[in-house]
């Protein structure tokens, strides 16, 4: 008797396919992952050793945007283009792209964190460098993703599209919403615990831990020598 299902579904998170020999496709496939290293790379490190609520708040924003794409994905029931047979990729839906959708609420979310002065910032010139950074890995993405056979450029569009419009929603959630509640966060018994906090009141979060660290050294060397 044969158990076997008459077609099996591979899980894709990283399953990336380009033709052979094709250099770009192989960078393209690679850059195609790039939403993989950030939520997998970036913020589960964040919350490992940062702990900041304006960036748990942002992976937070990330997942329900793809809970979104993918309620929209099996409402709509787009198909996926016609190379979606050699990519073995015909059993799920193609608009709007979760991809193009990832990127682009990353990239609006982080250019307006910039645009706040969240986070670690050098000054105007490193903003300009990281909005440069994360916007073209977005467009990369988003045509890696038409260049490899996934989707459509209306997909892609798609995806891009709800992708900013739902992070810009969301930040002005989190910061005009959430924020007032972040002391009640941390000040509660999970966020004490967690030791989660909000820096995002502190002009330049880098400089002021990089001079309370050497104060607490200082501070202990001197405890040392009494």
């Amino acid at each position: 008797m044969d158990l076997l299902p008459q077609q099996l579904k591979a899980v894709t998170l990283t399953h990336v396919r380009y033709r052979p020999g094709d250099q770009f496709g192989h960078f393209l496939a690679w850059i195609s992952l790039v939403p993989v290293f950030i939520s997998l790379g970036g913020f589960v490190s964040h919350f490992l050793f940062r702990r900041e609520l304006q960036g748990i708040f942002f992976g937070v924003g990330l997942v329900i945007s793809q809970f979104i794409n993918e309620f929209i994905k099996t409402s709509v029931e787009q198909a996926r283009p016609e190379t979606c047979t050699l990519l073995e990729a015909c059993d799920s839906h193609g608009w709007p792209s979760s991809h193009s959708q990832f990127m682009f609420f990353f990239a609006t979310y982080f250019s307006l964190m910039g645009c706040k002065g969240i986070g670690f910032w050098f000054g105007l010139r490193s903003r300009w460098i990281m909005n440069l950074l994360h916007w073209s890995l977005a467009v990369v993405t988003m045509y890696s993703r038409v260049y490899l056979g996934y989707h459509t450029v209306a997909q892609v569009f798609a995806g891009a599209t709800l992708g900013a419009v739902v992070g810009g929603s969301w930040f002005w959630v989190v910061n005009s919403v959430l924020y007032p509640y972040f002391p009640v966060i941390e000040e509660s018994v999970l966020g004490r615990w967690l030791y989660v906090k909000d820096t995002s009141h502190i002009p330049d979060v880098l400089k002021f831990e990089y001079d309370n660290a050497r104060a607490a050294r200082k501070d202990m060397d001197s405890a040392k020598s009494d």
